[in-house]
């Protein structure tokens, strides 16, 4: 074999090569295998035309060295709320950003706090802003405030009823329809395709609980075993949660399975149910979604049967958009996070996902 033909396969093998490493690497980023929490935040964007810098007018910021605002919908009485805004927080300082550039806020779930807070964040010199809203409908005086300002807008895991690319950058947050769907194909497996289902409904007004719901029915439907006997809202709140199934209890004693729209009102159930003199898991199956460690290990007890993982970790994706935009890259109106599911053969394993 000559010495130019050997060097040309040698050439070709070796991009061969790169280009499969390159391929894994995105199969890994974008399939990841659940082995913690870092593999369960990769993005998969949805379709939609990109909105560049360019077409907005908005400045180039650069991320590391910006003022930047993160408005939190709700008190951190709850798993989700701390490790959403600790993500936020541990993302800024891994790349750098000075403590006292990101600004935090809590709207205490007052919307009109949250407008409050997002307006003060502009006046106080934010370039960035990262909104966890609490409605899908009511923000819009903020958002035209910091469009006024020419200030960049990402949204995470709330979607609000505004118009991307104008009003606001893009969404990031989960497929909701999609966890519906696949809390209740858990369900079907616990039940073994035959019972009487609750459903314990998020708060009103966003699309989480709207998008859950739909889910869930749209694909419990196929099931003609199962039927839906009573839905009633907890507001994601455990002790709301556990009051309503205490009342649900007493009006459907016929109850064999319950669908919580978050962990947290899934515990509240579990409470209920053993103080009636019920085993939650085995005589009432239950099934909700977010992931949190007090839930996963109810499954792991024997006391709850799948959780459908609600990803909260979206500091990297946050960040990592930001510096897109900054970019000029085009950003999709929607970045759908990756979320996780725990059952009975792998709560015990994966215990140390949950948070």
């Amino acid at each position: 074999m000559s010495l130019p033909i050997r060097r040309t396969l040698l050439l070709v093998t070796g991009l061969a090569l790169a280009l499969t490493a390159c391929t894994s690497r995105e199969t890994q980023q974008t399939a990841p295998s659940g082995a913690g929490p870092a593999a369960s935040a990769a993005p998969s964007q949805a379709a939609g035309p990109g909105c560049a810098r360019e077409k907005t007018g908005y400045p180039q910021v650069d991320v590391k060295n910006a003022v930047i605002g993160f408005s939190q919908s709700e008190k951190e009485a709850n798993p989700f709320r701390i490790a959403e805004t600790q993500s936020i927080k541990d993302e800024a300082a891994k790349l750098g950003v000075p403590a006292d550039k990101l600004l935090v806020t809590n709207a205490q779930s007052d919307l009109n706090k949250q407008v409050s807070d997002i307006k003060s964040l502009l006046d106080r010199g934010a370039q960035l802003l990262i909104v966890a809203p609490l409605n899908s409908d009511g923000l819009q005086p903020a958002l035209d405030a910091a469009k006024a300002k020419k200030v960049p807008v990402i949204t995470i895991d709330r979607k609000v009823t505004s118009q991307p690319c104008g009003d606001y950058l893009t969404f990031i947050g989960s497929n909701f329809v999609e966890q519906g769907k696949r809390a209740a194909q858990e369900m079907v497996k616990a039940t073994g395709g035959s019972g009487k289902v609750a459903i314990l409904l998020g708060a009103s007004g966003n699309n989480v609980t709207t998008d859950r719901t739909k889910g869930f029915k749209d694909e419990i439907a196929a099931t003609t075993g199962i039927s839906i006997v009573a839905e009633q809202t907890g507001e994601f709140d455990r002790s709301k949660g556990q009051a309503v199934m205490e009342q649900l209890i007493q009006s459907n004693p016929e109850i064999t399975a319950v669908y919580a729209e978050n962990d947290e009102m899934g515990i509240g159930a579990v409470t209920a149910l053993k103080a009636a003199g019920k085993t939650p898991g085995k005589d009432v199956k239950i099934v909700s979604i977010d992931g949190t460690r007090n839930a996963v290990q109810l499954i792991a007890d024997g006391s709850y049967n799948a959780v459908i993982e609600s990803n909260p970790r979206f500091g990297p994706l946050a960040f990592s958009t930001l510096q897109d935009f900054a970019a000029g890259k085009e950003i999709p109106p929607t970045v759908v996070i990756s979320d996780d599911q725990y059952d009975s053969a792998n709560a015990a394993q994966k215990l140390g996902n949950a948070y």
